[in-house]
């Protein structure tokens, strides 16, 4: 290597000193020299060789505008010292170029090494010339493949004899070895460039990703600060109608402790202690109302109401509090479906959507073994239990005509019961999903609009059923052999049964009823009846009554009756609350006040009424869980819950 550097620093030197090699260039053609007639020979050696096309690393080859006959040593000639423009350093020196390379000796720094990258085959390493693609220094390589201008490279050649090298490479070659390079252009691909295109591209597209998840993540934050805040709304205006509440606690307060005052005074007769005794204070402000039938035992309050557009009817899960709540979705086609709402703030929905087959929901019922089952009974003659986990009907039944009600048995976890509209009462067992285990023809061709499992108590463990028809009350023994039902004596007296109510805690049951078209609309009650109205939506407000009954052993005694106003049209539902250490109360809606009435059994004496929101009456439930009485109303797209108060 030592001996190619010396080579090639007195190679380059003789181009600074003019001496016989740079005579000899500048004689040119008319001095016939001998180094003419080689060339002449080496250009016919390469005119019969023919013509190799040899690639190299990247090149750009730009063209001479200068005479092409004139040889790069005259070009170097002209100047003392030539340059190279790009690098800005003297070239032709000793330690212009080096056995492996072009730098400055073998003391290069990382930026010369960085602009020997930038240069490297764009010039010919001898003189540092651009070569061209034509002419004396037209681009040529040696079969070692290191580019060079011809002129240069075969002046090397003849002044080193037959012992010719590469500068570079110190490979032996001859001057019919070179090759003449014919392309404007030639290009290779570095591979480590490509290699950090390939890494960039995949950073960026990694970059990009991220940025994306980053912009997701963003929008999701800010749909929960948008949640967020609307859930501090609410809780500021709970927090205002909390507020108006301890106001008006406060002046009742005051109201109490002024009519304290009258009666230490003994001034019961005093126009102050009348009005305070009717419920209102001197300062204007009402008390409540009171009812007849003396002090009211209990009292519910409002706790909170839930808009839920299109819904019929519904039941409650007390261990999970949950609503679970049959509707009919509106928009483009008509869609049935069940809606989970929780009874916690914020009181999240989830809605399951029902196949088109099912068609209307008309009963439904959570089990009281398995809080995760439900059934429902639907006019597309089918009965089907739900899974409200998985939001999955996990079975259904055919049915040979529409389904009006159904019930869980409360004494098999494992038996469901559908009452159809042609009056059969039908028993499934869900361990078999084929068909029905009984079906038992009805007393009338009646639809079945209400049907309740009794419990076992005096029936000696067999299983009783408690349905409604227009034509009354059913008792049907299911292990029996008799098949039908018998009539429960006294619920038939002559009116049409729309509406039935069951407490299993203690067996009453209210029978609700609106005369038939031909009965006399003088009914004889317990209590008076209030004016009857047209009744906004859904027909008119006509005179009903209900009926309190309670079981006696396998018979059902008749214990009271009272006056009602009910819808000419629909079957309204209705419930009785059992509050623990107190009286019974039945709940029912009155069509023409639209309010939700409580009344005592078994005098039916009011004790407390509530108004409704919207109109009409549709459903209603009571549930004690976590230690407080809930009583749920359902109006037209407004559902009510009223808090048992203490007493």
């Amino acid at each position: 290597m030592a001996d190619i550097d010396e080579s090639y620093r007195e190679y380059l030197q003789s181009l600074q000193d003019p001496g016989p090699f740079m005579l000899e260039a500048a004689a040119g053609p008319e001095d016939g020299g001998a180094d003419e007639e080689e060339d002449d020979e080496d250009e016919t050696e390469d005119d019969q060789d023919g013509v190799e096309y040899i690639g190299s690393q990247t090149v750009d080859v730009a063209d001479d505008d200068e005479d092409a006959t004139v040889s790069a040593q005259a070009r170097l000639g002209e100047e003392e010292e030539p340059r190279d423009e790009r690098l800005g350093e003297v070239v032709g020196g000793g330690e212009a170029c080096s056995p492996g390379g072009f730098g400055a000796g073998g003391a290069d720094s990382e930026a010369s090494q960085s602009k020997r990258g930038e240069i490297d085959g764009l010039f010919c390493p001898i003189c540092m010339e651009a070569w061209t693609d034509d002419g004396g220094h037209q681009m040529c390589c040696l079969p070692c493949g290191h580019i060079y201008g011809m002129s240069c490279i075969k002046r090397w050649l003849k002044q080193r004899g037959n012992s010719g090298k590469c500068p570079q490479c110190n490979n032996k070659c001859k001057l019919k070895d070179v090759r003449k390079l014919f392309a404007s252009r030639l290009v290779t691909v570095d591979e480590e460039s490509q290699k950090k295109i390939r890494f960039l591209e995949a950073k960026c597209a990694s970059l990009e990703k991220k940025v994306a998840g980053w912009h997701m993540k963003e929008v999701e934050w800010k749909r929960q600060v948008k949640k967020w805040r609307k859930h501090v709304n609410e809780f500021e205006r709970r927090e205002s109608q909390l507020n108006e509440r301890l106001d008006r606690l406060k002046e009742r307060e005051t109201d109490l402790e002024r009519f304290h005052e009258v009666l230490n005074r003994g001034q019961f007769g005093s126009a102050e202690a009348v009005a305070i005794w009717q419920g209102r204070s001197t300062s204007g402000h009402e008390w409540g109302s009171r009812f007849p039938g003396g002090e009211s035992s209990s009292n519910f309050g409002t706790q909170t109401e839930l808009r839920v557009d299109g819904a019929r009817l519904f039941d409650i899960c007390a261990s999970s509090q949950m609503l679970i709540i049959a509707r009919r979705l509106s928009g483009i086609g008509i869609r049935d479906a069940l809606t989970k709402m929780s009874l916690i703030y914020p009181h999240e929905t989830e809605d399951i959507i029902l196949p088109s087959r099912i068609k209307a929901v008309r009963d439904l019922h959570i089990s009281p073994f398995d809080r995760s089952l439900a059934v429902f009974a639907s006019l597309g003659k089918t009965l089907s239990v739900l899974s409200l986990e998985s939001n999955n009907i996990i079975l259904a039944y055919d049915l040979p005509a529409a389904a009006w009600s159904c019930s869980w048995d409360l004494n098999n976890a494992h038996h469901v019961y559908a009452g159809l509209q042609n009056g059969m009462l039908l028993v499934f067992d869900m361990r078999q999903t084929l068909k029905p285990m009984k079906s038992l023809e009805g007393l009338s061709c009646n639809p079945i609009h209400s049907i309740y499992s009794l419990l076992h108590k005096e029936t000696h463990g067999a299983r009783t059923i408690l349905s409604a028809s227009s034509i009354g009350l059913c008792l049907w023994k299911v292990d029996s052999s008799e098949g039908r039902p018998t009539l429960v004596s006294e619920s038939a007296d002559g009116g049409v049964c729309i509406s039935l109510a069951y407490c299993p805690s203690s067996d009453d049951v209210v029978a609700t009823y609106r005369p038939k078209v031909e009965m006399s609309k003088e009914v004889t009650t317990s209590q008076p009846l209030s004016t009857p109205s047209s009744s906004p939506v859904g027909g008119q407000a006509i005179r009903g009554y209900h009926v309190h009954f309670r079981r006696a052993g396998s018979s059902y005694q008749k214990l009271g009756t009272t006056g009602a106003n009910v819808s000419d049209v629909r079957l309204p539902r209705s419930a009785i609350v059992d509050l623990e250490n107190r009286n019974r109360l039945f709940a029912s809606g009155d069509e023409a006040t639209n309010q939700l009435i409580l009344q005592e059994l078994p005098s039916f004496s009011v004790s407390q009424q509530l108004k409704l929101k919207k109109h009409p009456f549709r459903d209603v439930k009571y549930m004690s869980a976590m230690n407080q009485g809930l009583l749920s109303c359902l109006s037209e797209d407004s559902l009510q819950i009223f808090k048992a108060m203490p007493a």
